[in-house]
């Protein structure tokens, strides 16, 4: 009787477990890259130019928020290999701007931004706000 109920408790235990395991993969890095952060676009360390950057995380994988005074559209989000990043889109108006970008181990982020109409590849970093 006793073998029953232990049995049951590592049953029940492995069951909530597996159920753990169901979350949407990454779930945990949702609170690492959600939020506001400045993004240093500067070409002259001794000419800082800065932009805001807004990223909303959701559990099905997309991203929303805004991007160099933008709002971000088609956003995708990923935890794979272990790191976590974005992909999204935004317009000036003229074209598009797809940006791409990764939370680096020491809580900033590195990305770059391909705008085609413009002709340029920019690198860029972000920190928390």
């Amino acid at each position: 009787m006793q073998r029953s109920v232990a049995l049951a408790g590592v049953v029940a235990l492995a069951a909530g477990l597996a159920g753990c395991a169901s979350l949407p993969a990454g779930t945990g890095a949702i609170n690492s890259l959600d939020g506001r952060w400045t993004v240093d676009l500067s070409t002259n360390p001794a000419e800082p130019y800065t932009k805001a950057m807004e990223l909303a995380l959701k559990t099905d994988g997309t991203v929303t928020g805004s991007f160099y005074d933008s709002e971000i559209l088609g956003g995708r989000w990923k935890t794979d290999r272990g790191r976590t990043c974005v992909s999204f889109r935004t317009t000036d108006g003229a074209g598009p701007y797809h940006s791409a970008a990764c939370l680096v181990d020491d809580g900033t982020i590195h990305g770059q931004t391909w705008a085609e109409h413009r002709d340029f590849l920019f690198n860029w970093n972000a920190v928390r706000q």
